[in-house]
């Protein structure tokens, strides 16, 4: 019987191309015979608010570096390998956006030696030390079924979601890759639904966002740039420096990308943070998760190359000095690791299942993440598609799932190591709950066997951590479970057993 994971390892490796139609017709983006043009160009201009130059912004073509001087004047001498000058987006201004694409970017004409681009920023009327952001994992849409089903249901939550906060707070949004499911006419589609959120929004690359005709992973991204500009810069908020980055490398063969940041990137990096004081909270974004905790649960010798960054600990180190939180996707589940000054965050998908259901492989709800920051501490929730806030974790029946038979199960989706999670017997409280590697029993439900879901049928349930079990007394009426999370937030959901 073949599964998910034989499936994907048939094209691959885990998260892998699943389907490549949209692109087999593309125009190649360089032509085998096309000579490469490296002869310098130089980059100059302002940056400017209400006709007054910004000092100290730093700008960038991606290679190289170079900050304002007083007058907001910037110049670098550059190539005309470069695509675009860009500038790291200040903090205490409005970040500009054409509906909901944030515009931090000039697209370079490199058939000029001098090519001249000016900035202007809009000075923010308020404070931004406090604002919000969401992290939008793998929308993924592969048709425009799926567009439809996205534009009715997960745009108009996140719609919602940010006309429920007080009027005035700042929001931005992150699309943490995997906008599209390979078909790139569909991109006009994801752009819809981010709009009706009014925010902005900064996008990055995912496995399914490239060109998959490229010939080597330097040009595996012009359509993406063509839609949303540079791959990997870095911006402000408040007290929080944001970096993005493009950790999908593209290899070319059956396997077409393993999880790598390159030399360039990570030289980049350390050119942008030279400019960020240490202790600051760092926000860090990429689509394919830097770690999991996939091989653990699997107990497998190695991490399948397609599943996380293998130059992991060279991105660690560069970032050492800072408070640091990564932004992932691409595992279609919620998960969270801490280890020294780092949390990542791996979040669960707008898609869930690929459009399949209304719950990731882990049993997550189809959703995305909520973060709050206040100065440099952030704090965050897990927000439901079509759910309220507060829909947190949900108890399952005793013997549902078939490894714990006269248990209860549940799943407490947003958890990491601080959260408790106690059950009550009929308003007695029995203590905390056994966390145990499993299953969710829904998921089981949905997606498991060779002919489920009709769909795709090779989507199957995954491993989790967030799964919690209490075995209750032969007359047990009902089953209360409360979920305590890092901030001491309480979320309960009640059981009958009658």
């Amino acid at each position: 019987m073949s599964n998910r994971r034989d499936f994907i390892k048939g094209l691959g490796i885990t998260g892998a191309m699943l389907s490549i139609p949209a692109v087999i017709n593309a125009k190649p983006a360089v032509a085998a015979s096309e000579k490469v043009d490296i002869a310098n160009i130089t980059l100059k201009g302002r940056v400017l608010s209400n006709g007054q130059g910004v000092a100290n912004v730093a700008v960038t073509d991606g290679i190289n570096m170079v900050l304002t001087d007083k007058g907001g004047n910037y110049q670098l001498l550059s190539n005309k390998t470069a695509q675009f000058v860009y500038i790291s987006l200040p903090a205490g201004y409005a970040f500009p956006h054409e509906k909901s694409i944030t515009q931090f970017f000039k697209q370079i004409d490199n058939s000029q030696t001098i090519f001249k681009a000016d900035f202007n920023l809009t000075r923010l009327e308020k404070e931004d030390t406090n604002h919000a952001f969401v992290v939008w994992a793998d929308p993924q849409i592969i048709s425009k079924k799926d567009a439809d089903i996205m534009l009715a249901t997960s745009a108009p939550d996140l719609r919602d979601l940010v006309a429920s906060y007080p009027a005035g707070t700042l929001m931005h949004g992150i699309g943490c890759g995997d906008l599209v499911w390979d078909h790139f006419e569909l991109y006009e589609d994801y752009k819809k639904a981010i709009s009706m959120s009014g925010i902005p929004f900064f996008n990055l690359i995912g496995n399914h966002d490239m060109d998959l005709d490229a010939r080597t992973d330097d040009y595996s991204a012009q359509t993406f740039k063509k839609n949303f500009g540079p791959t990997y810069y870095s911006f402000n908020r408040g007290q929080v420096h944001y970096v993005v980055l493009d950790d999908v490398f593209f290899i070319g063969t059956a396997k077409r990308y393993i999880g790598y940041l390159t030399e360039t990137q990570l030289q980049w990096l350390e050119q942008d943070l030279l400019h960020v004081k240490p202790g600051t909270t760092v926000v860090v974004s990429l689509h394919i998760p830097t770690n999991t905790g996939v091989k653990r649960r699997a107990n497998a010798k190695e991490d399948e190359l397609g599943g996380v960054v293998s130059n992991r600990e060279q991105l660690y180190k560069i970032l050492a000095p800072y408070k640091v939180h990564i932004m992932s996707g691409h595992t279609h589940m919620n998960e969270k690791w801490e280890d020294r000054n780092m949390i990542e965050h791996v979040h669960g998908t707008v898609c869930g299942a690929w459009w399949t259901g209304p719950i990731c492989s882990d049993g997550a709800p189809a959703g995305y993440a909520v973060y709050e920051v206040k100065g440099g501490d952030i704090s965050w929730y897990y927000k439901s598609t079509g759910k309220p806030k507060d829909y947190q974790l949900k108890i399952y029946k005793k013997g549902y799932l078939q490894t714990a038979p006269d248990e209860v199960v549940a799943n407490v989706w947003n958890w990491d190591s601080k959260w408790t999670v106690q059950w009550y017997e009929d308003g007695v409280l029995k203590g905390n709950m056994e966390q145990r590697i499993d299953y969710d029993p829904w998921t089981v439900e949905l997606y498991k066997g060779d002919q489920l879901p009709k769909k795709h049928k090779w989507v199957d349930p995954t491993l989790t951590d967030h799964l919690f079990f209490a075995k209750p007394s032969a007359g047990a009426k009902k089953i209360s479970v409360t979920a305590t999370d890092r901030f001491g937030n309480k979320y309960s959901q009640d059981l009958s057993l009658v």
